[in-house]
């Protein structure tokens, strides 16, 4: 079986276009499951995949999801599971979860594949358009954009990743978005809220140059992370698990010092442990004169 992918919650499993890539497990909240019910159900998973990578969006309101998983990590004492705290925005998990689940059935370690949601959310281009930017504080606002956000009938163009920008629509004209995009072939990924807005879909798509794009259900928890209900989320990835695999099988692997399994990076994604630095067996050169 594949090495299992896991995320926090159901809107954060994207349908897959293609019917070899397999599907993600949910791990409830605290509230929906006992600690001896989800210790269940993480043994049970861990006896069918061997191995499970588990994604979860940083915040507030990942707290208790945050306690819960560590404790069932802790009492089952398993170094299988790699939990993944990642400080994107919730649709941009969910598109990171879909690159792993499609890189599941590669041939991939399941320490290369746990780090490589580090490696691939640099490619993630993350961000929402805005109705007002008055309670957000994932990336800098200025105190002018605070105050335009009081101005009815304003919008914000926000990328959160992976560098922060802000555009103000229709300044930049019509044929340009105003925000940077990826230098390389995406799909975009669009989920709707409480904003009427065809700016992400057409400005911003045509602008980025996508090969298509794709509207998803949006998740549960963007509208806390984006300080706003009044948005439209999106993410443009790499859809293509043969380019997800070249840019993967190029890093230089290593082996953990702690865990000895495979890693791509600076740290293990299973155990946390640091990578050693590189050793030398030349000798230290001497230097003359005074120090």
């Amino acid at each position: 079986m594949p090495i299992a992918i896991a995320v926090t919650s159901p809107d954060l499993v994207l349908p897959s276009l293609d019917p070899q890539t397999p599907t993600a497990a949910v791990i409830p909240p605290p509230q929906a499951r006992t600690l001896e019910a989800a210790l269940a159900e993480t043994h049970r998973l861990l006896e069918r995949h061997g191995y499970a990578i588990v994604l979860y969006p940083a915040g507030d309101a990942q707290r208790d999801v945050h306690h819960r998983l560590h404790t069932v990590r802790s009492v089952l004492e398993s170094d299988r599971i790699a939990l993944l705290r990642l400080d994107l925005p919730p649709l941009a998990v969910a598109a990171l979860a879909l690159q792993l689940r499609q890189l599941s059935v590669c041939d991939f370690s399941p320490g290369v594949l746990a780090s490589a949601a580090r490696l691939l959310s640099h490619y993630v281009y993350a961000g929402a358009l805005l109705g007002s930017v008055s309670r957000l504080d994932r990336i800098p606002v200025s105190l002018a954009s605070h105050a335009t956000s009081w101005v009815p009938g304003t919008q914000f163009g926000v990328l959160a990743n992976p560098a922060p920008q802000m555009t103000r629509p229709g300044a930049a004209g019509a044929e340009h978005s105003g925000l940077a995009g990826p230098g390389f072939a995406t799909r975009l990924l669009v989920a709707k809220g409480r904003l009427q807005s065809d700016w992400v879909m057409g400005t911003l798509a045509r602008d980025w140059r996508v090969q298509g794009v794709r509207e998803v259900p949006l998740p549960r928890d963007s509208a806390g992370w984006w300080g706003t209900g009044r948005l439209v989320e999106f993410a443009a990835a790499i859809p293509d698990i043969s380019v997800l695999y070249q840019v993967v099988a190029s890093v230089r692997r290593d082996d953990c010092r702690w865990c000895g399994l495979e890693l791509i990076g600076d740290r293990c994604a299973f155990c946390s442990a640091p990578l050693a630095p590189p050793s030398s067996s030349a000798p230290l050169a001497l230097t003359a004169g005074p120090h």
